[in-house]
C-alpha cells in the first residue's frame, strides 16, 4: 500500500518534469542510490567526528581562561569527566596556549602535554586535546576562539536512532544551468552566533520544478561539488527552520548540472546548540515546498522561520 500511495503521488505531483517517467527498474534505481547516499550519511552523523557528540562550545576571553569541571572556572566541562581544576587557556595576540594543572592527565594529539601552544594562525597541523571520554579542539570564527568540545559518551549518540525523510520523490530532482559569475562575486552569509562575512560564490544554479522557475546562489564546495544553503517553505515547519544543506555536482563542459533535492540535510545546528552553522542567504530562500530530503530532527526545530 505505502508503494501505490507513493507511484500515485508521483505520478501526479503538481511539480511534474521529464523525470517522472522514470520506468519501474529506473524507478527502483534511483530509490535505490538515494538510500545509499542517505545510509552513507547516517554514518558520518554517527562517526567520531559528527555531530551527535557535541557537548560544548566555550568561547574564550582574551587573558587567561581557567576550565575543568568545578563551576567555579571561567570554562565549565561535564561533571565527573575531568578534574575541577584542569588547568587554562591563554588567548593572546590571537595564539592559544594550553596550560595543565599538575596530576592532571591530558594529551594533545595522543601525546602528554603540560604546557603547549594548540592555535597559532600559522599552524597547518590541527591539534586534539583529550582527557578521558571528552575531545576538544580550538575553532575560529573571525575573531572569535572557541572550544569545541566532545564527549565520546554522550547521551545523544547513544539514544541516536536516525533521521525521518520524505518519501523519494524524483520531482524534486531537477536538471540545471550553471550561470557562471566572475571571480569577484560574492555572497553576504549569516552563521547561527550572528556574524555575517562575504563568501566567493561561483555562480547560479537555475532550474524549474513544474514549470516555475527557480535560482540558488552556490557556494565553493569541494574540488567535485559545489555547496548550497537554502530555506523553502518546510522551513521551520517540517523541515529545520535554518534552512537545510545541498551539494551539487560542478557542470559539465556544457554548464549542464542537477540539483537533487532527495539529497537535502539538516545541518549541524539540528542535532546540537554547540554548532555554528551558515544560514540561507535570502534569495536562496525559495518560494515553494520542498517535501524532499531529511525532515527536522528530534526538539532542535525553533529557529525563525525563513521567508522570502
Amino acid at each position: 500500500m505505502k508503494k501505490l500511495t507513493f507511484l500515485l503521488s508521483f505520478y501526479l505531483c503538481v511539480g511534474c518534469s521529464h523525470h517522472q517517467r522514470l520506468s519501474a527498474d529506473e524507478l527502483k534505481s534511483y530509490e535505490g542510490e538515494i538510500n545509499a547516499w542517505h545510509a552513507k550519511r547516517i554514518e558520518e552523523v554517527k562517526a567520531p567526528n559528527g555531530w551527535l557528540n557535541l557537548v560544548g562550545l566555550h568561547w574564550l576571553e582574551p587573558g587567561i581562561n581557567p576550565f575543568g569541571s568545578d563551576e567555579k572556572n571561567t570554562i565549565v566541562f561535564p561533571k565527573n569527566k575531568i578534574a575541577p581544576r584542569a588547568g587554562y587557556f591563554l588567548l593572546k595576540d590571537n595564539v592559544v596556549t594550553l596550560v595543565v594543572n599538575p596530576d592532571v592527565s591530558i594529551t594533545a594529539n595522543g601525546k602528554a602535554v603540560t604546557s603547549q601552544v594548540i592555535f597559532h594562525p600559522d599552524s597547518t597541523q590541527p591539534i586534539l586535546l583529550s582527557s578521558g571520554t571528552l575531545r576538544w579542539n580550538i575553532i575560529r570564527r573571525e575573531s572569535k576562539f572557541g572550544i569545541r568540545l566532545r564527549d565520546d559518551e554522550s547521551s545523544l549518540a547513544k539514544e541516536f536512532t536516525g533521521i525521518d525523510r520524505f518519501p523519494i520523490n524524483p520531482n524534486f530532482r531537477a536538471d540545471a544551468r550553471f550561470e557562471e559569475s566572475d571571480s569577484s562575486k560574492t555572497i553576504d552569509i549569516t552563521n547561527a552566533i550572528g556574524q555575517t562575512t562575504a563568501q566567493p560564490s561561483p555562480g547560479t544554479l537555475v532550474f524549474k520544478l513544474g514549470e516555475k522557475e527557480f535560482r540558488l546562489d552556490a557556494l565553493e564546495g569541494n574540488k567535485d561539488e559545489f555547496f548550497v544553503v537554502f530555506g523553502d517553505e518546510t522551513s521551520g515547519n517540517e523541515t529545520y527552520g535554518g534552512g537545510r544543506f545541498l551539494y551539487v555536482k560542478r557542470p559539465d563542459a556544457n554548464g549542464n548540472t542537477v540539483v537533487d533535492f532527495n539529497k537535502a540535510y539538516n545541518p549541524p545546528c539540528v542535532f546540537t546548540p554547540y554548532a555554528t552553522c551558515p544560514l540561507p542567504p535570502k534569495q536562496n530562500v525559495l518560494a515553494i515546498k520542498i517535501t524532499a530530503g531529511e525532515k527536522v530532527y528530534g526538539r532542535h526545530n525553533t529557529t525563525a522561520s525563513l521567508k522570502p
